[in-house]
């Protein structure tokens, strides 16, 4: 089971405000990565005294639980409820529908969520809900706010505003949720601007980053790690899933112009056999190795035995892995698009690449080792981004959403 380091089960924390945080991205025992980074932001949320919370996460609806049937069957033993080192976490069960289920996500997201909260309320009233991605999650989150006369804070991400809007059905909804909820996060500049080109005034927007967690991520001898994955040469290193938009065939067709690296990806999902693949087609494979998941924890290592770390990601929002990196002492190559270039901002940090093609990985992968920062300098870095700031301006963020709310209920 992922460790989230929380302690806050049962009772509320005595004159605390009490969150519920709703969103399908979220760790369970199944999948321990799923949505780790909204699992980390409310882990050190609740670091602080004045909060507490309880958790909605739905999953999908899916009648078969064997392992043939892959990620569904795997959602179908997601248990009802679990306990998250104190954490209350609940995996309510959604509909999906082919081919129409996109439009009505929403609507059979609040509808089988609605009675999972009110039966919350009874156990122990809360004050907000705090929602994570827009699409269908922060649209159902205000569909559930409304009925049970909550406010509603939703958390911008990535792809919920950067691709979804250019669905017309989903966009009417989402521009909808900004209308109606009580506060709205971005978690970079890129998101905010995206949501103002929908239409949101830029005032009701606050951007908070994601940070990183100094002390899991920290750096461990780089020859001692390299060691120990049987390392030798200049290493690159791609952490995540493994799908299309991650575009780590680039990296892959670059090493065609880098003979003497070592590519290393840490993940799992769809595009998996492609990569393995390409790697082959591209007389590679001896250079390209696969570890699979690695529970989050335990990424430190991985981290500290790359050279580098590679996302040449087509779409994202403020992506962790990047500060992950960093903090182990580890630079970066990054696509100069949407949050990178709010994350790689020094030659200390690494570089970017406004190339995204094998040829332009591979220059930008030659001029990061031509004048390589030394590791020290990278974590340095790295310790701007602490989750300190991004805490505090939550909780000031939801202490005048509920506020507000109260005095407009008052006045009702």
């Amino acid at each position: 089971m992922a460790n989230l380091e929380v302690t806050h089960e049962g009772p509320a924390k005595s004159g605390s405000l009490e969150i519920v945080t709703f969103s399908t991205l979220f760790p369970n025992v199944g999948a321990p990565n799923h949505g780790v980074f909204v699992a980390n932001r409310l882990r050190h949320l609740l670091s602080n005294e004045n909060v507490s919370a309880r958790v909605v996460a739905p999953v999908p609806w899916f009648p078969f639980r064997s392992s043939i049937f892959g990620n569904y069957g795997l959602m179908a033993r997601v248990p009802y409820a679990e306990n998250y080192r104190g954490l209350s976490v609940r995996h309510p069960r959604f509909p999906v529908l082919p081919k129409f289920g996109m439009s009505i996500a929403p609507t059979l997201l609040f509808a089988a969520c609605l009675p999972v909260l009110r039966q919350m309320q009874r156990e122990r009233d809360f004050e907000l809900i705090d929602a994570h991605y827009f699409y269908p999650d922060g649209v159902a989150a205000v569909m559930l706010g409304r009925a049970l006369r909550k406010p509603v804070v939703i958390t911008a991400r990535g792809t919920d505003i950067n691709l979804i809007p250019r669905y017309r059905l989903p966009r009417e909804q989402i521009k909808w949720a900004t209308k109606n909820a009580n506060g709205l996060v971005a978690v970079s500049r890129a998101l905010k601007d995206a949501l103002v080109t929908l239409g949101v005034e830029p005032g009701r927007i606050e951007v908070l980053r994601n940070g990183v967690d100094l002390e899991m991520f920290c750096p461990v001898d780089h020859e001692l790690a390299r060691a120990r994955l049987n390392l030798s040469g200049p290493t690159l290193l791609s952490v995540g899933q493994l799908i299309e938009r991650k575009a780590n065939h680039l990296t892959i067709e670059a090493l065609r112009l880098l003979p003497e690296f070592t590519f290393v990806l840490v993940g799992d999902g769809p595009e998996k056999a492609r990569l393995q693949s390409l790697a082959q087609k591209n007389g590679v494979e001896d250079r390209v190795r696969f570890l699979g998941v690695i529970s989050h924890e335990k990424l430190a290592p991985i981290y500290s035995a790359a050279d580098a770390l590679v996302l040449a990601s087509s779409r994202e929002g403020w992506p962790n892995v990047l500060l992950e990196a960093m903090a182990c002492g580890t630079p970066v190559v990054a696509s100069d698009i949407w949050g990178n270039p709010e994350v790689v901002t020094t030659p200390e940090a690494g570089c970017l690449t406004d190339n995204r093609t094998p040829e332009g990985i591979a220059n930008s992968v030659r001029r990061l080792f031509a004048a390589l920062p030394k590791r020290s300098a990278t974590r340095q870095y790295a310790k701007r981004y602490s989750w300190q700031d991004t805490s505090d301006g939550q909780l000031r963020l939801f202490e005048r959403v509920v506020q507000s709310h109260r005095v407009s209920e008052t006045q009702a």
